[in-house]
């Protein structure tokens, strides 16, 4: 009787196929390395594989072949005959053999630049060669993969009918069946065999276990879920040390992402302008790290910290930078959000690790820009006083000044938020000292101009010196971001018209740029609304003309820029006191357009919703913070940021009420004032609102032709801003013991042959 083979599992591997291809292609590649039989050997392999002769066939072709495979000739030694064939064997096939190979060497001469793709393809790779060679053995795994899942020999599926009444009674040899119940089976094959009178002669039954693969794919999601939590932990964003490379180790997150800068760094102090005092603190830092004699001999002690505070754009982070590139001492720098983690305790021991690498490498400079992400006020709104941010705190007060403090180790901090910091903080023995770096002067500028203007193609007609002065003078409250902005707008704006050269043209339109926004050409107003806003600017000009105390006006125009329908740009001089009096002009001059249009149009519109904003803040910082109120007295309170959540006001029902009686009672005055200005100076405004329709802007010539000479004195020039303010130009001079800050003493030497004894 035949031999049935039973597996017991859902499936079964045909290895048995597998191993008797393998012999094959080993018995094929001996014979190949033997020299004979090569036909007779393809069709023994094709008839043996069955449906793999078609890729039998090529893999044939390619082992009978002489030739190296394409691209991987260097890799093969070359001889001075054909190789794999012995010189004393088939002589009468040499014709042949040469023939094919100089078609080969004619298709390797039409394809000459694909012979080295293998060292194209790495020099454009954007990957590193491990991840190249991960790819490489994932790939292989896929492939293998396909190539049993496809190729292997999958069987005849029959019923069990077919099998007893087709197969069972004719006694084959060997039959597979893939079976889920042992003792389902065996009692359906004794019933079986009962039924054709078979009991004398049962038909033996082995069994085995095997896999068809299930199990791989069940798990197969796990796998890739733990192979992506294992490449997210080794090189992804949540991999720890310095940018994310945590060298394959999953608590590195705590260690410090810290840089410590080289030699990279282009900006030096003379790059720096605009805040020299600022910059003398920091000279004298780098100063004391260099030559640290000069000071201990009196008995001196380096500062423990520097916090470079004021608002967005005023030079603290560039200050830091030159302070990097002019050191001679590793600069370690760091950013305060860098300790902000969702895992609890990574932001102390970032903390720990950056003060721990600063002391490795001390004296050094540790800078921490935005201190105010991990330095702010305990206590206020947080989830009890353990919270992660106040443990982060904690850690850096100890660092900064405690049991552990380091030693020459000087730490700035540079912040715009201030106002928040945690007092604790704040106190001398870690921030010993407290720069407030504010906007430039109009001399500050002007050496901030020089700077930025240093680069850039100018016309050869322009003189740097007098260009810096008159940009200054055109830009009173610009930081040095500002100031940056306008030359490389400038400069934009010379390349978009083709210019070989920047001129004073593009710096001026630049200005007008960065001031009131970009210019809309192509917005289209109508004829009322463009009426509208023309008389609006004229009765702005005009009041501003014979106010005493208001900006002089620099130019008007009707072409909307930004969010406005017009723009209007004054020349405010460089003041910081202001009585009631100017400030009162300067509510009128921003009442003068919405006068013009109720007196003009006997209505008014939305255009002055701005102005009436600047009004009202102005009215109640008068009447709230300075004091400036007979009826409310001489009291000042805080007024509400935006953004600030005003819970309670800090005075009473009745001062609140007074309050806005009072700043009403202001409004209205002002508002009277400049209606009867307005109604007295109506043709004045006519006249200008007409040349504006006409020409959609105006200058400070122009105002002149139109209305004269202005009654007040003014100030326009760089010269007449700086008059009576010293020198020029900005005082860069440094104290005797900075002067050569930049050059590191050597020590002096003991006298020697008695040089040098003091006299008695």
């Amino acid at each position: 009787m035949g031999l049935l083979s039973a597996s017991v599992s859902s499936f079964r591997s045909r290895i048995r196929a597998v191993r008797t291809w393998s012999r094959d292609v080993s018995t094929l590649s001996a014979s190949l390395r033997s020299g004979g039989a090569l036909a007779s050997k393809a069709s023994l392999f094709q008839r043996r594989c069955g449906g793999l002769h078609q890729h039998s066939f090529l893999l044939a072709r390619l082992l009978s072949s002489n030739k190296p495979p394409r691209g991987f000739e260097k890799f093969f030694p070359k001889k001075e005959e054909s190789t794999g064939v012995k010189k004393s064997a088939e002589d009468e096939n040499t014709k042949e053999r040469d023939t094919c190979d100089d078609e080969d060497e004619r298709r390797r001469g039409r394809k000459k630049e694909e012979s080295h793709w293998w060292t194209r393809f790495q020099d454009s790779l954007p990957f590193d060669e491990k991840v190249v060679q991960y790819s490489a053995i994932v790939a292989a795994g896929m492939a293998c993969a396909f190539w049993y899942f496809y190729f292997r020999e999958t069987g005849m599926q029959i019923s069990w009918k077919d099998f007893v009444h087709h197969y069972l009674n004719r006694g084959l040899n060997y039959l597979w069946f893939n079976i889920g119940s042992v003792d389902s089976f065996e009692h359906n094959l004794e019933m079986a065999q009962q039924e054709m009178g078979l009991d004398s002669e049962k038909v033996p039954v082995f069994y085995s276990s095997e896999s068809d693969g299930t199990l791989l794919f069940t798990l197969l999601p796990t796998l890739l879920l733990v192979g992506f939590l294992l490449f997210v932990m080794r090189g992804g964003p949540m991999a720890g040390g310095r940018g994310g490379q945590g060298q394959g180790n999953p608590f590195s997150m705590s260690e410090s992402k810290a840089k410590i800068i080289t030699d990279n760094i282009s900006i030096r102090f003379k790059d720096v302008a605009g805040c020299e005092e600022a910059k003398l603190e920091i000279l004298e830092f780098v100063n004391f790290l260099k030559n640290p004699k000069q000071y201990q001999d009196l008995g001196a002690k380096i500062p423990k910290g520097a916090m470079l505070s004021g608002p967005p754009g005023t030079g603290k982070t560039l200050l830091a930078k030159a302070t990097a590139g002019e050191a001679n001492v590793p600069f370690i720098t760091v950013n305060g959000s860098e300790f902000q983690e969702m895992f609890v305790g990574v932001g102390p021991a970032r903390i720990r690790d950056t003060f721990a690498t600063a002391r490795k490498n001390a004296p050094c400079i540790l800078f921490i820009d935005e201190i105010d992400a991990v330095g702010k006020k305990r206590g206020n709104g947080n989830f009890g006083n353990q919270s992660e941010q106040e443990n982060t705190l904690n850690q850096l007060l100890v660092e900064m000044d405690g049991f552990n403090s380091s030693t020459n180790v000087v730490v700035l901090a540079g912040t715009n938020r201030v106002d928040i910091l945690d007092p604790a903080l704040m106190r001398p023995g870690r921030f010993d000292r407290h720069i407030q770096i504010g906007p430039p002067d109009i001399k500050g500028r002007a050496s901030i101009f020089k700077v930025h203007l240093r680069p850039l193609k100018l016309d050869i007609s322009i003189q740097v010196e007098a260009l810096a002065r008159k940009l200054a003078a055109l830009t009173p409250g610009f930081t040095g971001a500002d100031i940056a902005n306008v030359c490389n707008e400038a400069a934009l704006i010379a390349a978009r018209h083709l210019e070989r050269h920047v001129n004073a043209k593009h710096f001026e339109q630049a200005v007008e740029r960065v001031i009131g926004g970009l210019e809309k050409k192509n917005q289209v107003l109508q004829l009322p609304e463009k009426t509208t806003v023309a008389y609006h600017e004229a009765g702005h000009a005009v009041a501003g003309w014979f106010l005493e105390h208001a900006d002089p006006l620099l130019k008007v125009s009707i072409v909307p820029r930004g969010k406005g329908l017009g723009y209007a740009q004054y020349l405010p001089k460089e003041q910081y006191l202001f009585t009631r009096e100017q400030l009162f002009d300067r509510m009128c001059m921003m009442l003068g357009g919405r006068v013009a249009e109720q007196v003009f149009f006997r209505r008014i519109t939305t255009g002055a919703q701005d102005d009436l904003r600047k009004v009202t803040q102005s009215a109640y910082a008068q009447v709230v913070q300075f004091g400036m109120n007979e009826a409310v007295g001489q009291v000042s309170f805080d007024l509400p940021q935006p953004g600030d959540v005003v819970t309670e006001k800090p005075y009473s029902e009745s001062t609140a009420q007074l309050i806005d009686q009072e700043v009403r009672l202001l409004i209205d005055s002002a508002f009277q004032r400049t209606l009867q200005l307005v109604t007295n100076k109506k043709e004045m405004v006519e006249k200008v609102a007409k040349r504006l329709l006409e020409k959609e802007f105006l200058d400070k010539a122009d105002m002149v032709e139109l209305l004269g000479t202005r009654p007040f004195q003014e100030k326009s020039s760089y010269e007449e801003f700086v008059e009576g303010l010293g020198d020029f130009e900005e005082d860069t001079s440094l104290p005797e013991g900075l002067k050569n800050w930049n050059k590191k003493k050597e020590e002096e030497r003991p006298p020697q042959n008695g040089q040098g004894k003091a006299a008695l």
